[in-house]
């Protein structure tokens, strides 16, 4: 079953910046090793994009179990990961709010390539 995030917890994801992504091993229930990651939200949805593209192993792991566990603002959740075939308008958006995030890291241009881009997942709670 799968749901939607509060707003409450949108609004505090926004402007957290310390979250940890453990994609399923493919046993399908143990969660990887936690991989800090930048996050974003664009229109009440939480998105985040692999450094190293469709090469990263957490996006491999993520892509192929749909599923794991997140840590953002000290809390634990259960997730649905789904790879974001992006239209032009929501890929501008997320670069958007990448740049309004992350705009004093040296990291920011990396992460508006086409590796990247390629690279980014919705995160949806996953109810249980």
């Amino acid at each position: 079953m799968e749901t939607n995030w509060s707003q409450e917890q949108i609004s505090t994801f926004s402007k957290a910046d310390d979250m940890y992504i453990s994609p399923f091993y493919s046993d399908g229930k143990t969660p990887g090793t936690p991989t800090w990651i930048w996050s974003v939200v664009v229109d009440n949805d939480l998105y985040v994009r692999a450094y190293n593209g469709q090469h990263s192993r957490w996006y491999q792991s993520a892509v192929q179990q749909k599923a794991g566990k997140i840590k953002l603002t000290g809390e634990e959740y259960n997730v649905t990961f789904q790879p974001s075939d992006t239209d032009a308008a929501l890929t501008e958006k997320i670069d958007e709010a990448y740049q309004e995030k992350y705009g004093d890291s040296m990291y920011l241009s990396p992460m508006l390539g086409k590796g990247p881009v390629s690279a980014t997942v919705r995160i949806l709670p996953r109810g249980e």
